[in-house]
């Protein structure tokens, strides 16, 4: 993965660019770490050759997965940065198209990039929080 600092104003905006064959969560997991981030929200173009999706399923309060086999169209990714027990995590969903033009969404587990994927991550001044929601069972922004 490339990156370059675009803006350095009171929002810091980063380029990420990644490459054939790198993940997508873990390498964006890897640059929120190294660059300390606390509150930011990005968005994405680009392609995969595979990818795991997954469905919140309200009743189990379990994720299912999607297993996405083919190379897509990345049509869109967003997602958010927030602190989550003292560690910055990232929530990222994404909308894939297929050759016939159908399209699958979800929560983005995993993802192999090919043959780029480019993110603009802008950081806010202030950083978000999650906290446990004990109805739906996730961890979700307290604003409060």
């Amino acid at each position: 993965m490339r990156s370059k600092l675009i803006n350095d104003g009171s929002e810091k905006t980063y380029a990420l660019i990644l490459e054939t064959g790198e993940e997508v969560v873990s390498q964006l997991q890897r640059f929120i770490k190294e660059n300390d981030l606390a509150a930011s929200r990005f968005t994405a173009i680009g392609a995969f050759s595979s990818a795991t999706l997954a469905y919140f399923n309200w009743d189990q309060k379990d994720y299912e997965k999607i297993a996405v086999s083919e190379q897509v169209e990345v049509l869109s990714l967003i997602g958010d940065v927030a602190k989550q027990d003292g560690e910055s995590k990232s929530h990222i969903h994404v909308v894939v198209g297929k050759r016939d033009g159908s399209a699958h969404g979800g929560h983005l587990l995993q993802a192999y990039v090919r043959p780029t994927l480019e993110i603009i991550l802008t950081e806010s001044p202030a950083y978000l929080k999650r906290s446990f929601d004990a109805e739906s069972g996730l961890a979700l922004i307290d604003i409060g």
